[in-house]
């Protein structure tokens, strides 16, 4: 695959799937992602999320719509809302599919968690509930501070309109956390991990963007278990967690909206951290726009995809917010340091692999 090139399924278009991220299954791959229309208004959901199978990761066949939107008005999932960054788990103890989903309306202020399942990988997956998670419950490591009453109620009598991300002095100045104690935290940019015992992970931007949330999912993965709080003020998006030798890695970018900024990485013993941070990995320059590490080649971070062969590629979105179905794919490796990881520019990647099991 040349990066940055179109990518195209087995009916000679581009592939449909941004946003999104990967499953392996029963000797398949499975890429799920946000189905895009031309021009501005393919920000919004207007068919759902689209899926694509392939055993080698080069040639991929479109399976259609596999979470489709409505026409009622009232659904999380009507048509003209906003359905993104999908990504499906497998649960072995129930034998179902789970995707999970930022789930918002046009305006983009919602900030919820949208779940959905199906018995089949490619669905059709039907919505179990779309919400705020964590309503009534505080993270692992809440402070003091954070549980305060007064100050949650002066997040509250701002009112929510208030904060934003350009407003980043005067969110950090509140207690937003509190603020959304009894109603639920916010999500928004997110991912899923699964570990090797088959505990998952649910990774969220919350509080206005502010601070990255992981939950550990419920033995079912509808629901959240706990939470932890992580990078609190870092202002983090599109993360992406992955595993390596017993050590978990995150690869997120700054909130600078369609956008590219710097990519970030941080290093961790556990999926609840304490996380550390290494500073931008990306390395070299996209040579069709001029673009290096300190835009993270034009592109944002989906998702991070781990091979059989113990090789990893991290998954890039090149954004077009003018014409979103043009929007662009950038598959690169991940190398492994002492202190981390880096992620290295290369033109073309070659998979040449077939999944088995």
């Amino acid at each position: 695959m040349i990066n940055g090139d179109l990518w195209p399924d087995n009916k000679g278009v581009h592939i449909n799937a941004h946003g999104g991220g990967i499953l392996a299954h029963g000797g398949q791959y499975y890429w799920f992602g946000e189905d895009k229309i031309a021009g501005v208004e393919g920000r919004l959901a207007w068919h759902g999320v689209h899926a694509y199978s392939s055993s080698a990761l080069i040639h991929w066949q479109d399976e259609g719509i596999a979470l489709a939107v409505n026409d009622d008005p009232a659904s999380p999932i009507c048509r003209g809302c906003r359905i993104e960054r999908p990504k499906v788990i497998f649960n072995k103890a129930t034998g179902r599919f789970v995707m999970w989903f930022h789930s918002t309306n046009d305006k983009h202020t919602l900030a919820r968690s949208g779940v959905a399942v199906a018995e089949h990988v490619l669905g059709p997956y039907r919505l179990v509930h779309a919400r705020r998670p964590d309503a009534g419950r505080w993270p692992l490591n809440a402070t003091e501070a954070d549980r305060d009453p007064a100050t949650a109620g002066v997040a509250a009598a701002v009112g929510e309109s208030a904060f934003g991300n350009g407003e980043w002095d005067f969110n950090t100045r509140h207690n937003i956390l509190g603020r959304d104690f009894a109603n639920g935290q916010m999500a928004r940019d997110m991912n899923l991990f699964v570990d090797d015992d088959g505990a998952a992970y649910h990774i969220h931007a919350s509080e206005h963007n502010g601070t990255l949330h992981i939950a550990r999912l419920t033995d079912d993965y509808l629901d959240h278990a706990e939470y932890v709080r992580a990078f609190p003020n870092r202002w983090m998006e599109a993360p992406a967690m992955f595993k390596r030798d017993g050590r978990y890695y995150l690869l997120m970018s700054g909130c600078t909206g369609w956008a590219p900024n710097a990519a970030r990485g941080a290093v961790a013993e556990h999926p609840f951290g304490p996380w550390r941070e290494i500073g931008n990995p990306c390395r070299g320059v996209n040579p069709a726009n001029g673009l290096g590490a300190e835009l993270t080649y034009g592109s944002q971070s989906t998702f991070v995809l781990r091979l059989p062969d113990d090789r990893y590629l991290a998954m890039f979105d090149l954004w077009q917010p003018k014409d979103f179905i043009d929007s662009r794919y950038l598959w690169l490796p991940v190398v492994f340091t002492s202190e981390g990881y880096e992620i290295h520019w290369t033109p073309e990647v070659v998979i040449g692999l077939q999944r088995r099991g």
